[in-house]
């Protein structure tokens, strides 16, 4: 019964948060995955040699193989239902994750601190974001705070923490830390050297060898990070965190959510620091820190989903903030502790409208969003020839899971288009920034295609030009 309600209230929960976010659109790395795991299920080697290829993990890519009938499938657009399944997923892998926030945060503080830490999770506008476009590291949070649960449920588990750091761990590799960590300690405390190292080493090892047979080099993944973190200019080295860090913090909890952290936090420590919970939310913050600094310090880049572990175990304590006074003994220390709730309370209600006017502006731009890639969708299933060629790299793994070609035939503009075939290009600068620019990029243009093109029936968003051999012409 119990399993039955869990499972009920993760849809329910997801319901709610596809309803608050949008239907949801997936990301430009979790694109490449479903068109590589078709690759990998056909006998093919991924096409991972296409310009600012991501970074593959290996649990995601086990999935994409499972979901790679549905990647084929479909008349004139291949892989629809694959992108539906996968963002359906990403929704209860969001739903799990303020369940588990939730549980933390009522194990170390109670229920109501549960409750307040997971309403925060879930309603922060990066995190929905991240969610709602299906990106790993929705699930890899899940997993690693799914670990840190059990942990505190039952001390020195060991296998099943070391088994969700692992699973973890082919998501993203700070889980590697974790693991290690965990396991030296359990060895310390319990000799359990050759099970627990075993364990810890599973991630890295199982990485290394999926590099290794994809690509030939064990080393690929962070290597190619590394080197497309250069190409596109981010910000990257441990000299960088210390101003990085707070701001994207920030980005993600906002004024009143850092402000109920850092009281609860202090407050925690100060008079309830003797409790386990308290004990491993602040080792759990700390390892989360120290993980961070280890990829900046390798050359990986300094990016705001990476800080999504940190900020959910500060969201707990910010739980913490508002509510962990409760049940504590009446005296100063609670007569403190109330009085800094009321604080924080009364800055959560302040910003509530700023935070519901965010919230609104994510779902506007995924609805505009997905209406430009539906659009574009109708244009490439017209295309009358080969080769394909898009405006810049981030159409290129969604027109080839359309359709069923590999990323490396299509062409990107921005390095030159074939003297034939068909140019898909967005109708107005608005669609442009509002689907495939970044601020970020260092290359901003919509290449113009040379004379002889000649424009076919385009739509609202996207026109379709073309050049095709008199053969394939009509």
């Amino acid at each position: 019964m119990r399993a039955l309600r869990f499972v009920a209230g993760v849809a329910a929960g997801a319901a709610a948060l596809w309803l608050l976010a949008g239907r949801g659109l997936a990301n430009y790395d979790t694109l490449y995955t479903l068109v590589w795991g078709r690759e990998i299920a056909a006998g093919r080697s991924p096409d991972l040699d296409v310009p600012i290829a991501p970074t593959p993990h290996p649990l995601a890519d086990a999935g994409a193989v499972l979901l790679a009938p549905l990647s084929s499938a479909g008349d004139v657009l291949h892989g629809e239902a694959a992108i539906d399944v996968v963002l359906a997923l990403s929704f209860v892998a969001l739903a799990v994750l303020g369940w588990v926030v939730f549980a933390l945060g009522r194990a170390w503080f109670g229920t109501w601190a549960g409750v307040a830490a997971a309403l925060i999770v879930v309603t922060r506008v990066p995190v929905l974001d991240f969610g709602a476009r299906a990106y790993v590291d929705i699930p890899y949070l899940a997993l690693v705070l799914g670990a840190l649960l059990v942990e505190t449920r039952r001390p020195r588990a060991g296998a099943p923490v070391l088994g969700l750091l692992a699973l973890a761990g082919l998501l993203r590799p700070e889980a590697w830390l974790f693991a290690v960590a965990y396991a030296a300690w359990l060895c310390m405390r319990e000799r359990r050297l050759a099970p627990a190292a075993a364990l810890a080493l599973a991630a890295p090892v199982l990485w290394a060898l999926h590099d290794l047979v994809i690509t030939g080099d064990p080393l690929h993944s962070w290597l190619d990070t590394r080197e497309s973190a250069r190409e596109l200019g981010r910000t990257t080295g441990l000299d960088a965190v210390p101003t990085a860090m707070p701001r994207r913090l920030g980005e993600i909890l906002r004024e009143p959510g850092l402000l109920a952290a850092a009281g609860g936090g202090l407050l925690a420590l100060a008079w309830r620091r003797g409790e386990r919970g308290v004990r491993l939310g602040a080792i759990a913050g700390v390892l989360a820190v120290i993980a961070f600094c280890v990829l900046a310090a390798g050359g990986l880049p300094i990016r705001t989903r990476y800080l999504l572990l940190p900020a959910s175990v500060l969201a707990i304590f910010a739980g913490a903030g508002l509510f962990g006074w409760r049940g504590m003994a009446p005296g100063p220390p609670k007569t403190w502790w109330t009085r800094f709730s009321a604080l924080a309370l009364v800055a959560f209600v302040v910003f509530a409208p700023l935070q519901a006017q965010r919230i609104a502006s994510l779902r506007d731009a995924l609805r505009i969003q997905d209406g430009i890639q539906e659009d574009l969708g109708d244009v490439v299933a017209r295309a009358p020839c080969t080769p394909l060629a898009v405006p810049n790299r981030r159409p290129v793994p969604l027109v080839a899971l359309w359709r069923d070609v590999p990323p490396g035939t299509i062409a990107d503009a921005q390095d030159g288009l074939p003297d034939q075939g068909s140019y898909f290009v967005p109708r107005t600068s608005r669609v442009a920034r509002d689907y495939i620019l970044d601020p970020r990029d260092l290359d901003r243009r919509v290449p113009a295609p040379p004379a002889g093109w000649r424009e076919l029936r385009g739509n609202a968003s996207w026109r379709l030009l073309a050049l095709c051999p008199a053969a394939s012409a009509g």
